[in-house]
């Protein structure tokens, strides 16, 4: 209960400072982080959470399924279909000078040995949805930039994964870890891709049947129910939960656009819910023997990675692309590392392989900072982008071309197009509704920050 308190203690006081955190640098994520480290062993006392915790590991993979699952509903295939390009070579060549460079600076810097090095730069690889979200859902921003982060940040996670588990069992001893061979592995990520586009295929089927639909009150709970379902039945066969979220979030909202404008309130919240639980706890994790743990070498490499791998290996894959200098320099800097890394450097610590605690200790430490970099930068980056806006400067010409890159506008931190959490014309979400038991209409909301 005490947890519970601290969770409530928490969300009151971010809702009640989310107006300044509008205005500001001021994170309600970064809040989060805070506070969770300040109610740990290291400070007050008042909870216990260890990184082997049951706790640790659940809220932060509720978490990434959520906004993976809700991201997923961002994404317009029509409009990939036209601007796959540059998503493509984020993925493809910025990923792995990513996963190159964060290990190669964690072989010479920290000493650990090549294959452990490589596990740390898979480990470190994907970019977090959740804090990329902080970029992508302000209307000022460039609408190809918001697809590219969203997308990019949406789809990695998936990719690095196989990599991760594969360095786990390589640097296991003989006949320690769990099988994890690569017949494994494709057969989770090809489960995960066919629960998270057949079975929300077989549900809107469902719903249109003439003897079937949804009430209108309801009708927000039908796309949760397939979250649950594909949550469960993951985790109950094996299957890639990550994959099978977002893929679910794509096939919903291609397959009956109507569920998304009905999910979405409901979603976004829930996804900024388990976001804020995570982060607490999370937070618990941070106490000062953590720090105190990671040498000077496991510093330099946690600030490198933000800092300058992320940044120089996006500048090289957005080379020769349509994408100004502000935009590239935007694009290079939202790399941040978060619950997806957070889930994965578990997974190496419940391995037990040797030099677990060390790799999951510079993965804290690196997502700690991420968090506190990328969280509180949104505000002023954004804006430089509204002050050209103001002044009539065309953005590239991508009016329009969305590509479902922005969130829908929701009270927080300034994503409106007045760039300052201004309130924004909300649709009713609730009009007529159609034949397929959906309402018409938008909500017209996009999650806090």
């Amino acid at each position: 209960m005490v947890l519970v308190m601290v969770f409530g203690v928490a969300l009151l006081i971010a809702v009640l400072l989310s107006g300044l955190a509008a205005r500001s640098v001021l994170s309600t994520s970064l809040l989060f982080l805070v506070g969770g480290a300040l109610v740990s062993d290291g400070f007050l006392g008042l909870i216990h959470i260890t990184p082997d915790s049951g706790i640790v590991e659940t809220t932060a993979d509720l978490a990434l399924f959520a906004v993976l699952f809700t991201d997923g509903m961002h994404v317009s295939f029509p409009a990939l279909r036209r601007a796959w390009r540059n998503p493509v070579r984020a993925l493809g060549l910025g990923m792995p000078l990513a996963f190159l460079g964060v290990a190669l600076l964690t072989h010479f810097l920290v000493g650990l040995d090549w294959t452990t090095s490589f596990l740390v730069g898979a480990v470190l690889a994907p970019t977090d949805p959740v804090f990329a979200s902080a970029i992508v859902g302000r209307r000022e921003v460039p609408a190809k930039l918001r697809q590219l982060l969203n997308i990019e940040s949406g789809v990695n996670d998936g990719l690095a994964l196989p990599f991760v588990l594969i360095l786990i069992a390589a640097v296991a001893p003989a006949g320690h870890s769990e099988a994890a061979d690569f017949g494994t592995i494709t057969t989770e990520l090809g489960l995960g891709l066919l629960f998270g586009v057949a079975f929300p295929l077989v549900v809107i089927r469902l719903v249109r049947l003439p003897l079937l639909g949804a009430a209108p009150k309801l009708q927000p709970l039908l796309p949760l129910a397939i979250g649950v379902i594909l949550y469960a039945a993951c985790h109950l066969t094996h299957a890639n939960p990550y994959l099978a979220a977002f893929s679910a979030g794509a096939v919903i909202v291609a397959a009956s656009p109507e569920a998304r404008e009905a999910f979405e309130p409901l979603g976004e919240s829930l996804a900024e819910l388990a976001k804020f639980a995570a982060l607490l706890v999370f937070g618990a994790l941070l106490t000062p023997q953590l720090f105190g743990d990671l040498s000077f070498g496991g510093y330099a490499v946690a600030v490198l990675a933000i800092v300058l791998i992320r940044p120089a290996s996006m500048m090289l894959s957005l080379v020769g692309t349509g994408f100004d200098r502000k935009e590239r320099l935007t694009a290079a800097w939202f790399g941040p590392k978060g619950f997806a890394s957070v889930v994965y450097g578990l997974l190496v610590l419940q391995s037990g392989i040797p030099h677990a605690e060390d790799v999951f200790t510079l993965v804290a430490v690196t997502i700690a900072f991420s968090i506190v970099a990328h969280s509180s930068t949104d505000v002023p980056i954004a804006r430089v982008f509204r002050v050209e806006e103001l002044a009539g400067i065309p953005d590239g010409g991508d009016a329009g071309n969305d590509g479902g890159g922005p969130r829908p506008p929701v009270g927080g931190r300034g994503r409106g197009a007045g760039g300052d959490g201004g309130p924004e014309a909300e649709g009713t979400g609730g009009g007529a509704v159609s034949p397929r038991g959906w309402p018409h209409g938008r909500s017209g909301r996009r999650p806090p920050r």
